[in-house]
């Protein structure tokens, strides 16, 4: 493949062109699994090229934690070659942990009952949402300032509040009528209504807590999305 600025040719497709300082292309798209990793580059709804990334599963868990981290060092070394502006993912939960743990960039989160590539090609419109770039306590608002669940619960909200469309997250009052649990801190984000916005519900013990989470999704349509986004968050936070 060849820069489509200056025409130099590129190692890999999709690469970040180092002689003109030109992108050639703008996301990528992680499809992974345990042993073997597909990552498709698209400009704008093009696919540019796609890279495969294979290794083997070690037995035995010190082993299997090094072999699992220089798969997911392989994949990153990858990403950054392109410099993308998003990243999408799919597929194995801790491949994509120790894959994003190794980059910089915020991963949006592909069910894994879709395609990738064809789902974030259907999901162009969500490039428009503005993203909000403020550190996650900078998003704590609102007249109540406890949350339930106390370091799990702030975690919850803090997983929440680094998503890029969050604006703000309002906790609410707490409700201790609920009926007892032993599952320790549990949180999820609920349907969006027709703004766009989600609530995150907290829950510890017979606690329950409803946050109200302001997002950049102006309909209920994207801000489903965003809401989907947010619960595989806190999925991978083992937060659900």
């Amino acid at each position: 493949m060849e820069c489509r600025q200056c025409g130099s040719p590129l190692e890999r497709p999709g690469d970040y062109c180092l002689v003109c300082r030109t992108p050639n292309c703008d996301t990528v798209v992680l499809d992974l699994a345990r042993d073997r990793a597909t990552l498709t580059m698209l400009d704008d709804e093009t696919v540019v090229g796609e890279t495969v990334v294979t290794t083997t599963p070690e037995d035995g868990e010190e082993a299997g934690v090094v072999e699992l981290r220089n798969f997911a060092g392989r994949i990153a070394d990858e990403v950054r070659r392109k410099r993308p502006e998003e990243v999408y993912a799919a597929g194995d939960r801790d491949v994509l942990r120790a894959t994003r743990d190794q980059l910089h960039y915020s991963f949006y989160r592909v069910g894994d009952d879709e395609d990738p590539v064809e789902a974030v090609l259907a999901r162009r419109g969500d490039r428009a949402l503005e993203v909000v770039d403020a550190a996650p306590a900078e998003k704590l608002g609102g007249s109540h300032s406890t949350l339930i669940g106390e370091r799990a619960g702030r975690r919850a909200v803090q997983t929440v509040a680094g998503h890029p469309h969050v604006k703000k997250i309002i906790p609410g009052p707490i409700d201790a009528g609920g009926s007892g649990s032993r599952t320790g801190v549990r949180a999820k984000a609920t349907r969006a209504d027709e703004n766009g916005n989600v609530r995150l519900l907290l829950r510890d013990g017979s606690s329950v807590q409803e946050n109200r989470v302001v997002t950049t999704a102006m309909d209920r349509e994207r801000g489903e999305r965003v809401r989907a986004d947010l619960n595989d968050a806190l999925a991978e936070a083992d937060l659900q």
